[in-house]
């Protein structure tokens, strides 16, 4: 007959373990005591306190018995901490200050004795190698046309000022040449990475806000294709609005050109809209009659039909980051097929305007800003830069390569014709104007002399603004 107790415990030397008699309980006066046992569910009820209220726990009678004792596992059992008692940022607030634009700082000097930006100085080649200050109307109108960048440095100093480059008056000179004789200047601006390009294209909006110009701006043509804002299809067309941006667009013109569009009237009859517009308007009144994402393109193409009446202000469209408007976008239509960037009405009406297909007839410049530091690689775009800066300089145009065969006509057709000015490093006169300025802030804090100027221009590769900058204001940018 098999043992009902292990072989194993029953070899091993028995413990007398001796129990008060308070333990010693039986369910009735006849039963039996046991002996002996192994049972540890026994055990636990005999080392249990007894409830009050129940019977009393039964033991073993003070045998000899072998108990394991084990330990309880618990789980989740780690530490809750306390939550944290700061505000988590709001949505977009992180991107408003990454983006956001400082133009003045209190702890910089304030240099005293420059003088200011006019229509005047800035066509004059003597303010060549000058700091010269902005007025404070001026700061208005290119803080609401998007004109200043978040990459460049005016939060180091008191007051946003410029330096007068040779290639800001040829720009400058340009662009006053264009308007006397109505013609339309199609210019893109080219060079090397931190060349200082779109401070270039501030200076050309600068220049056209003090000639009472419409100035027009597109900050970032990258918003424009990476699908990042709604679009809609245009009714009877194969083109695509977004209207968005458009509201936003028309917001920064009506701030930026607000002294200018409000003397100016509707003369054309608008009844298409679905808002009312009367002659006698003003285009201030007109570029802000809608607030409706459905309504912001059709008013934008009578905005700009308005804009090319006889008698207008001279205009100037600028667009940054032209690169990347020379592609295929990130927008799907309906049936999931990729939309060429020259397929949205913007886009669209700045490529028209860029290769000659469209005309400001009151005059006007419309104006392209390359970048470098973030831009796709787009054989057609690069080999079409390459044609215009041959054709520019008098050399035969470079011929296409026969063995590739993904070349974009579109591409080709909207630059078509256009003139580059290259940007390049600034002079060594130049550069020590510049340096001159930042020590006379504060900024700088060594002697400027030809040894220091000499060392700078050269480390920053022949004089780039933005390498100068990385190389004389490092330390200063990275305590702020």
């Amino acid at each position: 007959m098999a043992s009902a107790n292990c072989w194993r415990c029953l070899a091993r030397p028995s413990q007398r373990i001796t129990l008060p008699t308070s333990l010693l309980a039986t369910s009735s006066p006849a039963a039996p005591t046991a002996a002996f046992t192994t049972s540890a569910t026994q055990y636990t009820k005999a080392m249990r306190p007894a409830p009050k209220s129940k019977a009393k726990v039964v033991g073993d009678g003070g045998m000899s018995r072998h108990i394991r004792a084990g330990k309880m596992l618990i789980l989740n059992s780690k530490k809750k901490r306390s939550p944290d008692k700061f505000k988590p940022p709001a949505s977009g607030e992180r991107k408003a200050f990454r983006k956001r634009i400082q133009l003045t700082n209190d702890n910089a000097l304030e240099v005293k004795g420059l003088p200011e930006l006019t229509a005047e100085n800035i066509i004059d080649s003597e303010s060549v190698g000058k700091v010269i200050g902005f007025p404070g109307e001026l700061i208005d109108q290119l803080r609401a046309s998007e004109a200043f960048k978040a990459t460049q440095n005016w939060s180091l100093f008191r007051s946003p000022h410029l330096l007068v480059r040779q290639e800001t008056v040829d720009l400058a000179k340009q662009l006053t040449e264009a308007a006397s004789k109505k013609e339309t200047l199609r210019l893109v601006l080219n060079g090397e990475r931190a060349a200082g390009k779109s401070i270039l294209g501030l200076q050309a909006q600068a220049a056209a806000f003090l000639n009472k110009w419409i100035v027009i701006n597109i900050p970032e043509g990258q918003d424009l294709v990476t699908a990042a804002t709604e679009y809609a299809h245009i009714p009877n067309s194969e083109m695509y609005s977004q209207p968005t941006y458009t509201i936003k667009l028309f917001q920064a013109i009506s701030k930026a050109n607000h002294a200018v569009l409000s003397q100016l009237k509707v003369e054309l009859d608008h009844l298409h809209l679905p808002i009312s517009v009367n002659r006698g308007t003003s285009l201030a009144a007109l570029a802000t009659a809608t607030k409706e994402p459905e309504f912001a393109w059709p008013v934008f193409q009578s905005f700009w039909r308005e804009l090319m009446q006889p008698g207008r202000p001279p205009i100037l469209f600028t667009l940054d980051g032209l690169s990347h408007i020379m592609r295929v976008s990130d927008y799907r239509t309906p049936s999931f097929d990729l939309i060429h960037s020259h397929d949205f009405g913007l886009i669209r009406l700045f490529t028209d305007a860029l290769g000659g297909k469209s005309k400001f007839p009151n005059g006007g410049a419309v104006l392209g800003v390359c970048t470098k530091g973030n831009t796709p690689i787009l054989p057609s775009f690069e080999k079409a830069l390459e044609q215009a800066i041959a054709a520019r300089d008098g050399q035969p145009l470079p011929p296409r390569d026969p063995f590739y065969r993904k070349y974009d006509e579109r591409v080709f057709e909207a630059m078509n014709g256009v003139q580059v000015l290259g940007v390049r490093g600034v002079s060594k006169a130049e550069a020590r104007a510049l340096m001159e300025y930042w020590a006379a802030s504060g900024i700088l804090r060594m002697r400027v002399d030809e040894k220091s100027v000499s060392e700078k221009w050269t480390l920053a590769g022949s004089g780039i603004l933005g390498e100068m900058e990385r190389v004389a204001l490092y330390d200063v940018r990275m305590s702020m």
